[in-house]
């Protein structure tokens, strides 16, 4: 039975497989979810309007559990390996099968939307859940359809969220009861076993990653903003590095916090709103982030919540470390809600470097640029994790490996040739650590780094002369408006200048032993724009 009908569209779940289900909610409103989230015991409403609710066992992404089905269409396109683990056609059918027997009778969500804000490549999706906070992280994480358009509305790709529906590892031959997987051929993805929200978002992400670069556009996990004077810059980095709280400037319009296509015309924001960590939020050092977290729309998942007064505590790490805001880009105040902008000016690679090793900023050539992009360096830091007693390093292709569906050398490729048309600066730019590894020396400031990003953006670095760090080549400014001259050279703040070679000879050995998965499928040049010592 259908609820909302006049927002059905006239594409129905019949279509997909799905019959003998019970009610249908069509493409409810916020308000209308709201509802349904509170009335079925989902989630619990805080002070100032946001909803808490909790993911239980799984409170981040499982990408061990993440299948891409081999099948005839995509099987010579994928990059088969640890990240896109493969499932036979037949897995995916038996599986596929005994989750439409299980949804049938069970009361469903749909949210009809679109990837893409730019119309020439958006795609038009579905996702269907037996939640319906689920429902209202879709509508809240991608880009609404009007009225009309949620009438005609046919899906490209559909998303069949079922969380309380588990794979059965010895019969579907899965690592365990948590299944995240595509199917490009039949243009459909299952996600079960799982409350994590963000498992929707970057499986969409990964499909957007496929089909993007086979039209020449770069797919990129990467926060997006512009000046008022219409000068774009773009910013890579994972998780942890500072990519959303630098790139929410409130003298820059925000264009998106996390996944951007790069065409012809310039930059796209594939979502339609943002998943902000909010962990230990710093309501003056990130004040555009933290008042989301205290407004009606937002999702906040795992975040600790006084059952009693409804407020919320941003600092309670007892669920996880990973606590999500999920909110419509509309919260920013700032932000684009056209999603749209020109070429960048500026490209900007982040990455927190627990060793102290990096310069705080450097200017990479074109070469160097290639390098770091399929390099996606960062470091977790010692302590995290149990048995962890020094810096993690973390080597992410293209800054997001778990959700690139094709081989590293495309997106490379189509960096390397937009990075030479338009003639884009690219910075790398470390928020980890100086003066020492971490536990001995102190994280970079972020008004510092803020400055640094300032003058970046403003052009303040381009005239500074540079000199050339001897372990990576890299090109460091001498000076930059607002931060002490004697942060830019990591080795004189070091107390101990032997020990920072050391630790950057080792740093450096890290990068070329990960960088020998590139070395056949990159030029000369490439291989030695990487580090010397």
């Amino acid at each position: 039975m259908d609820v909302q009908n006049f927002f059905a569209s006239h594409y129905r779940l019949e279509q997909h497989g799905i019959r003998n289900v019970n009610y249908v909610y069509w493409n409810l409103s916020t308000p209308l979810l709201y509802e349904e989230i509170i009335r079925r015991r989902e989630g619990r409403l805080a002070h100032l309007g946001p909803l808490v609710v909790r993911t239980g066992e799984h409170t981040g992404r499982a990408p061990k559990d993440k299948y891409i089905v081999r099948e005839p269409s995509s099987v010579d396109k994928v990059w088969w390996g640890p990240v896109n683990q493969a499932m036979t056609p037949a897995q995916f059918a038996g599986l596929h099968h005994r989750l439409l027997s299980y949804l049938e009778g069970k009361d469903l969500f749909v949210q009809d939307c679109f990837a893409g804000a730019d119309r020439n490549y958006r795609v038009p999706i579905r996702v269907v859940s037996e939640t319906a906070w689920h429902a209202l992280f879709a509508r809240n994480m991608f880009k609404q359809a009007t009225p009309d358009e949620l009438q005609r509305h046919v899906p490209e790709f559909t998303v069949l969220n079922v969380p309380n529906f588990h794979a059965k590892p010895e019969v579907d031959q899965t690592r365990s009861m948590v299944c995240v997987v595509i199917h490009f051929g039949q243009k459909l993805i299952l996600v079960c076993g799982t409350q994590y929200a963000g498992e929707i978002k970057k499986s969409i992400f990964t499909v957007m990653n496929y089909l993007l670069p086979q039209k020449n556009v770069l797919s990129m996990h990467c926060a997006a903003n512009v000046g008022l004077r219409g000068d774009a810059a773009i910013f890579f980095g994972l998780s942890g590095t500072g990519k959303t709280s630098l790139s929410a400037d409130p003298s820059r319009i925000l264009i998106g916090d996390d996944e951007h296509g790069w065409s012809d015309d310039g930059i796209f924001n594939i979502e339609g709103g943002c998943y902000a960590k909010v962990i230990r939020l710093d309501p003056k050092a990130e004040p555009d982030i933290y008042q989301t977290t205290r407004r009606f729309g937002t999702i906040l998942e795992n975040v600790g919540f006084d059952t009693l007064t409804g407020r919320i505590d941003l600092n309670d790490d007892s669920l996880t470390e990973n606590t999500r805001a999920s909110y419509p880009i509309s919260h920013i105040h700032n932000a684009s809600r056209e999603g749209l902008c020109a070429h960048p000016k500026n490209i900007i690679f982040l990455t927190c470097d627990a060793f102290g090793v990096l310069p705080p900023v450097a200017k990479l050539t074109p070469e160097q640029a290639v390098y770091h992009f399929l390099s996606g360096y960062t470091a977790k830091v010692a302590g995290t994790e149990k048995g962890v007693t020094e810096p993690a390093v973390t080597f992410s292709t293209c800054f997001g490996a778990p959700f690139m569906a094709l081989p590293p050398r495309v997106y490379a490729q189509l960096l390397q040739d937009k990075i030479a048309r338009h003639q884009v600066n690219v910075w790398l730019i470390n928020t980890g650590w100086t003066g020492g590894p971490y536990g001995v020396g102190r994280r970079i400031n972020i008004a510092h780094t803020r400055a640094i990003v300032h003058a970046a953006l403003d052009g303040a670095l381009e005239a500074v002369p540079t000199v050339t760090e001897p372990f990576f080549g890299l090109h460091v400014p001498t000076a930059c408006p607002d931060v002490p001259p004697e942060m830019l050279d990591p080795r004189h703040t070091w107390s101990d200048p032997q020990a920072y070679d050391a630790q950057a000879r080792k740093l450096a050995a890290m990068f070329r032993e990960n960088f020998t998965l590139f070395t056949d499928s990159v030029t000369p040049a490439i291989l030695a724009a990487g580090p010397r010592a």
